[in-house]
């Protein structure tokens, strides 16, 4: 069996998984929302009740949150953010 048929395999397009990075303080959550595979994800930003609703509505599979250490996708983000402030 070769890569692509083993990935095929496994990927699930009902799973649906939320990763939450960040609780803001004006009540915004930011947070990772991917569909089959948790690592091919999409950054959204919604207030906290629209999240529930919005975790509710797609029956997600809660990850574990993102932190700044060990977690390379949030280091780089937050690097490509750091970028773009420094740049205006």
């Amino acid at each position: 069996m070769g890569q692509q048929e083993r990935q095929s395999s496994t990927f699930d397009a009902g799973r649906r998984y939320v990763r939450i990075c960040k609780r803001r303080p004006d009540g915004f959550i930011e947070f990772e929302f991917a569909i089959g595979d948790p690592e091919l994800a999409v950054e959204l930003m919604l207030p906290e009740s629209a999240f529930h609703e919005f975790c509710l509505a797609n029956e997600v599979i809660v990850l574990d949150p993102a932190t700044s250490e060990g977690d390379w996708v949030s280091r780089l983000n937050d690097a490509s953010r750091q970028g773009f402030e420094d740049a205006v």
